[in-house]
């Protein structure tokens, strides 16, 4: 790890950081048979299905595609994308009370970077005010790319005129830490507020 003074700018992510999001919270609802829940987790809307909107692939085509695939569930599938904001949980009141901290001490540029689809973002915009806060954010969706990859850590660092050696990154994700410790960035695996508060702090950063 650097030395404290030669860090100028915090990358924070917000998923997982910042916001809970589990499709859990919408589809325990809808799909309360716990066993064709995770058939639809791990068949038809999954993981990798969504990161390609965080990418940037638009909802329609993701929506139209599993349809095709999966046309008996068309509805379930629908709901992903029109009923995505009752999949965000409770906001980490912690960790935005350590940005805020972050913030007023003027010290440092605080950018954040998130896997997001492009067309979800602007609802987070109005539902959590503190996202207008940050110096900079690079959505990945915007960007058709994201995390893991190299490229939009990239983007991030020329947007914004960081230098990989004078920043530190914190993202719940490890293949993302390993990717931003890959370009030389300094990172933090986010486990809870206090640890992050805790490895900041052994930075210097108070």
């Amino acid at each position: 790890m650097p030395k404290s003074h030669t860090i100028k700018t915090i990358i924070f992510d917000l998923g997982g950081v910042f916001i809970d999001w589990n499709p859990d919270y919408l589809y325990r609802k809808t799909l309360t048979d716990a066993a064709e829940r995770q058939f639809f987790y791990d068949n038809v809307c999954t993981s990798d299905w969504n990161l390609e909107q965080d990418a940037g692939r638009p909802i329609a085509e993701a929506i139209a595609v599993k349809i095709k695939e999966f046309p008996m569930w068309e509805e379930h599938i629908k709901d992903f994308y029109r009923r995505w904001t009752e999949m965000l949980g409770e906001t980490n009141e912690e960790t935005i009370a350590l940005f805020k901290h972050l913030k007023a001490q003027k010290q440092y540029k605080i950018v954040a970077l998130t896997n997001w689809s492009a067309e979800t973002f602007p609802t987070a915009l109005q539902l959590y005010p503190f996202l207008h806060d940050f110096d900079g954010t690079v959505v990945s969706g915007a960007e058709k790319t994201r995390k893991p990859y190299p490229e939009i850590y990239q983007i991030l660092l020329k947007r914004y005129d960081i230098t990989p050696q004078h920043a530190v990154f914190i993202d719940d994700n490890w293949d993302n830490i390993v990717a931003a410790e890959a370009l030389g960035i300094n990172a933090i695996h986010f486990k809870t507020t206090q640890q992050v508060i805790e490895d900041l702090n052994a930075l210097g950063i108070k």
